[in-house]
Formats: structure tokens, sequence, C-alpha cells
């Protein structure tokens, strides 16, 4: 008698894992369901403008929209190149092997081999970048490197302006020629 009920127990106990298994899938299928993009483009070319003017120019070979989850971001996953255009219309260059734009805060994470130029010949180089849109504004806490006519500086940490005019470093070394 003790032999069948244990076996017993043993099957009900084999029924419950498998009806919450079941359970756990349909969980499971409604949160990832949230995250299919509503909207999917390739081989985007966007150009933003302010009164008249090309104020910057994204260019991506995918692009994911989650324009209907709790918190909207766009995905870029397969890499941006993207043009800002200063009030003189002179243009910084960046490009990373991966972006997300988060819509309700405007800012802009920026990962793998991210690197910004300009017209002056400096180079900012990281792994992770972050742009604030309404400031206009790049940090990173990450190690970096940042090249111009000047010299080379290295370091971990740095907050900038989108043209490179303004840059707060916070560990940072390497040769800089002095300007007198």
């Amino acid at each position: 008698m003790q032999k069948w009920g244990s076996v017993l127990f043993g099957m009900l106990v084999l029924i419950s894992i498998l009806a919450c298994e079941g359970n756990f899938r349909e969980v499971q299928k409604s949160v990832f369901s949230e995250f299919n993009p509503s909207g999917d483009a390739d081989s985007i070319h966007i150009k933003y403008t302010d009164s008249g003017k090309i104020k910057s120019v994204l260019i991506s070979p995918k692009m994911l929209d989650y324009a209907t989850v709790k918190y909207p971001f766009t995905e870029f996953p397969k890499g941006l190149q993207v043009t800002l255009y200063d009030a003189q219309g002179k243009p910084t260059f960046v490009t990373a092997k991966y972006g997300v734009r988060f819509k309700d805060s405007d800012m802009i994470d920026l990962q793998g081999s991210v690197k910004i130029t300009n017209t002056s010949g400096q180079v900012f180089e990281t792994e992770q970048l972050y742009f604030d849109q309404k400031n206009e504004w790049f940090f990173t806490e990450k190690r970096y490197k940042f090249s111009d006519p000047k010299g080379v500086s290295q370091g971990e940490g740095v907050d900038f302006s989108k043209d490179l005019k303004i840059i707060n470093s916070q560990r940072v070394s390497g040769i800089v020629d002095q300007v007198q």
C-alpha cells in the first residue's frame, strides 16, 4: 500500500511540474511578445532639421522601433553613423557598432568601437559612450583615447560637448603640447 502511495504521490508531483511548466511557457510568451518591435527598417538615412537647417544625419543598416513598450526605445543592432552639425555647419562624425535611443529621456547609448571625429583632426575613441541630446553632451565612465594635433591623451571617465570644444576628464594621462 505504501508503495502505491509513493507512486501516486510521484505522479501528482510530475503532473504539477508539467502544469507549472506550461503556465511558465505562457508567461514567457507574454513577456517576450511585449518586446516585439512595432517598427523595423533596413538601410535608413534620416535627416533631422530645425528651422530649415540640417542638424544631424543618421545612417544605419537596421533600426528597430519599440514605441509600444512601457519605456519606449529605438535600437540600432547593426551599428550607426551620425553626422552632427554645429551652428556654423561644421560636422562632427560619430560611429558605433550598436546604439539605443531612449525616447522618454532623449539619451543615446552607443557601444562597440565608438569613434568621434571632426574636421579639426580630433579623434575620440571608447567602447561605450552616452549622448544627452537635450544638452548636446557626451559622457562615459569607460576608458578612452583622445587624439588631436596637439597630442594624445588616455584616461577613464570623461564628458564633453558635441563639438569637442569643452572636455572634462576625470583620470587622464598622455602627452599634450602646451599652447603658448
